[in-house]
């Protein structure tokens, strides 16, 4: 997979310099490129105690990331997936430790206990008071004598960083951390596994699948199951979680694993409200890349049960960016619109032949939506079938509410329901169609006029004209011709339609923005669309 890299080699000191040139001179690092890669704190006072935690890098922006004021005082780096020395873990704890002594905070892999271990001892033997914790939160593999430490580490970051910045002592900050380390407990799933650069990309979750309880270095799974969305998902993560919950009010971590888009990671923050944990949690932290696993393309979540002092703790203002804060699960807020924008609506009626013709119009968008967005990914974003498909849901929802029976008040409502329920560009043009068709109506014209006059609206508002390869080279023929009847329409938009696959380069819409000759051979989608609701409308009858 090709990446934003220059070289596997310098991947980690190239991207902790970029780290220290954007933090306004808080942090620093220790020399001893490329072997030794410490990121330390510039305002550390020595009087306090210092914690330092680390590991492989590849779970930006763990550590590094959480290094300043109430969290971390040193992050110790080590290649991608890989422990730093034991040289590495000592000079941080050396370069930070003062008589308050030193915290180390190691996740529970057998590389970061080695090397955490020696380097403590080593400096035990400087004279260094240390103490060190292991954090295991991981409840994904029951049967593993030692479960892994996850994104449950940035709870003791927190918690235990915001005490020794207050000027705890060493024992009640390691007290903290091993109260902490015994109440958090982490889930993952992902639908895809990481790529580790200068690797290959293992392809071991299969389409359609998502894997249960894998760990952040894309170690293998508990059970790979059948992915249903984002609802079902959650549900299966808040399952595996529940048995381990204690009594009492709890804070979620919610954890991107570092691919999921934030628009994912929001609808999963909605359906952890939902799940059955949703009345056990009080406050969440994020949803953030907090413990990324380079690309995956999934999330964890860590939960912790939690008193006054660590919601005040995890409150706690601290200098890393990369924290997101700690936020009350709450409700959502609805405010009124507007006046002048809540919608007038006139009274339904009925009128069996309209009805069925408003569903054989929607049924034929809805039938067309894979097609559309598989064309659409030839010359926009992909989709046009759903806007479309989406559109027409909501008008079938909306049927018993529609004035059937009146043309007029037809047209103006469907074109008040689209300009509400329709997205993008083409919700606004179909809106300004409908409405200027109802007003056609009322000043008289006939039903084939009032489509007619819709669509001059729409060519003087939009500005397209036929030949600039939309939705307009399908209409403007078929609506010519509609009075020789259905078939006659249904024929010209499909050569309208088939016309737009011959012009190479789109005067009009996002189509417009690729370069000339990329469209040739590839029907507009709008347009595709229109010629398929016109043959469904004439196979009707």
């Amino acid at each position: 997979m090709t990446q934003f890299i220059n070289s596997k080699d310098t991947l980690v000191t190239e991207a902790l310099d970029g780290l220290l040139r954007l933090s306004g001179g808080r942090l620093a690092r220790l020399d001893g490129y490329p072997h030794i890669k410490v990121v330390v704190r510039t305002d550390w006072d020595r009087s306090k105690v210092a914690l330092v935690s680390g590991g492989g890098s590849g779970h930006e922006p763990a550590h590094a990331g959480f290094v300043g004021q109430g969290m971390l005082t040193a992050a110790v780096c080590g290649d991608v997936f890989a422990s730093p020395s034991v040289d590495a873990v000592l000079a941080g704890i050396l370069a930070v430790t003062g008589k308050a002594g030193c915290l180390l905070i190691v996740k529970n892999y057998t590389g970061d206990r080695l090397n955490f271990g020696l380097a403590a001892e080593r400096a035990r033997a400087f004279g260094l008071r240390v103490s060190m914790v292991i954090v295991d939160d991981d409840v994904a593999l029951p049967d593993l004598p030692q479960p892994r430490g996850v994104a449950g580490t940035l709870f003791v970051h927190k918690i235990a960083g915001a005490l020794a910045e207050a000027g705890a002592d060493l024992d009640a900050v390691t007290a903290a951390a091993q109260r902490v380390i015994a109440g958090a407990v982490s889930f993952g799933m992902s639908l895809d596994t990481c790529t580790v650069p200068g690797a290959p990309k293992e392809a071991r979750i299969d389409p359609g699948k998502a894997e249960l309880g894998l760990g952040i270095h894309g170690e293998a799974g508990v059970e790979q199951v059948e992915f249903q969305g984002a609802r079902d998902a959650m549900a299966m993560v808040a399952a595996r979680l529940l048995p381990h919950l204690g009594p009492g009010e709890h804070v979620a971590l919610l954890n991107n694993l570092g691919g999921a888009t934030q628009l994912e990671m929001g609808v999963l923050a909605e359906e952890l409200s939902r799940s059955a944990l949703g009345d056990r949690v009080k406050w969440v932290v994020g949803p953030a890349p907090l413990m990324t696993s380079l690309d995956m393309h999934g999330f964890s979540l860590s939960l912790l049960p939690v008193g006054p002092d660590d919601v005040a703790a995890l409150a706690a203002p601290v200098a890393p960016h990369a924290w997101p804060g700690l936020a009350e699960l709450g409700s959502v807020a609805v405010r009124p619109l507007p006046d002048g924008l809540t919608p007038i609506r006139p009274m339904p009626s009925a009128h069996a032949g309209n009805r069925a013709l408003i569903e054989a119009c929607c049924g034929a968008l809805i039938a067309a939506e894979a097609d559309l967005n598989a064309l659409d990914l030839k010359s926009g974003d992909g989709d046009t079938g759903s806007t479309l498909a989406t559109a027409a849901r909501a008008l079938l929802a909306a049927l018993d509410r529609l004035p059937l029976a009146d043309p007029t008040q037809l047209y103006r409502a469907i074109g008040l329901e689209l300009s509400q329920t329709m997205g993008g560009s083409s919700g606004v043009l179909l809106a300004i169609f409908f409405a200027a068709a109802g007003d056609a109506s009322a000043g008289g014209k006939t039903w084939i006029g009032a489509l007619q006059a819709g669509l001059d609206r729409v060519m003087q508002v939009g500005g397209a004209r036929p030949g600039d390869r939309t939705m307009i080279d399908a209409l403007a023929p078929a609506l010519a011709a509609l009075p020789q009847g259905l078939a006659a329409a249904a024929a010209a938009a499909r050569s309208g339609a088939a016309e737009t696959a011959r012009m190479a380069r789109a005067r009009a819409g996002r189509a417009a923005y690729h370069a000339q000759g990329r469209l040739a051979g590839n029907a507009d989608p709008g347009a595709e669309a229109v010629a398929r609701l016109f043959e469904a409308l004439a196979a009707r009858g």
